[in-house]
């Protein structure tokens, strides 16, 4: 994990223009109302719901925004029916590929998944049939430069907190929690007035897969792309070493 952050690869350069960054409203729109639904509009009281805002945060989303988003869920509760579907599968070169959806129409978004896949040359497989390379925890990212605090005070804090591990990397700082202490560890972080880039529950690969032919790179591209155009796809995950380096 030390070293050099696989954020980028994780993300896939998610905001690399106003389209995706647009489409990462929507997809934080979608988990507010999934949020809401499940445990209320008071963040007081929704644990989710306050990581949910936290994620918007970090990604610039105007509180305006938010607030409209909690206030429209809370109002049309009864009319969320958004299914949690996931899909897995291996792009070119044997890179594994995790597709987190959320949806209103699991037809459509089976299609559009495997349509993503078939253009790159990918294969979608069975639940579990690339699961196990990964492991599931928080990944909370603090941007160097917008981080007052000393790297070993900062450690001490998210380890105190009960992180996992904390990484300095050239750019930035990289604290991994269990899923269950995500919650506690960052809100320890926003207390002590800590800006996160990101902060969100991911997969993390077990190991990296370097790939080297063109082509492939080409169509890992294109499947990760079409995956990232979707509005229907709230993450996804692979472990393609050299995706921050196209």
């Amino acid at each position: 994990m030390s070293g050099h952050s696989k954020f980028a690869n994780i993300k896939h350069k998610k905001e690399k223009n106003d389209a995706a960054k647009g489409k990462i409203f929507t997809v934080i729109g979608r988990e507010i109302a999934v949020a809401v639904k499940e445990g209320g509009a008071d963040p007081a009281n929704n644990s989710k719901l306050r990581d949910v805002i936290a994620k918007a945060k970090a990604a610039n989303m105007p509180n305006d925004t938010i607030d409209r988003g909690i206030k429209k869920a809370a109002g049309d509760a009864a009319s969320v029916n958004y299914e949690n579907l996931v899909y897995e599968g291996y792009g070119p070169a044997g890179v594994a590929i995790i597709v987190e959806t959320l949806t209103d129409n699991k037809n459509r978004t089976a299609a559009n998944v495997r349509a993503a896949f078939s253009k790159g040359d990918g294969n979608v497989g069975a639940q579990g049939s690339v699961s196990f390379m990964f492991d599931r925890k928080g990944q909370i990212i603090i941007d160097k430069e917008e981080c007052e605090m000393d790297a070993d005070e900062l450690m001490m804090l998210a380890l105190d907190a009960g992180a996992e591990d904390f990484t300095e990397n050239e750019d930035d700082f990289e604290v991994i929690t269990d899923p269950e202490n995500f919650s506690e560890v960052r809100e320890a972080l926003e207390k002590a007035g800590i800006a996160m880039v990101e902060a969100d529950i991911t997969m993390i690969p077990q190991t990296w897969v370097n790939v080297s032919d063109e082509d492939a790179k080409k169509k890992l591209s294109r499947i990760l792309d079409l995956l990232d155009e979707d509005d229907d796809v709230q993450a996804v995950h692979n472990n393609w070493e050299n995706a921050d380096e196209d």
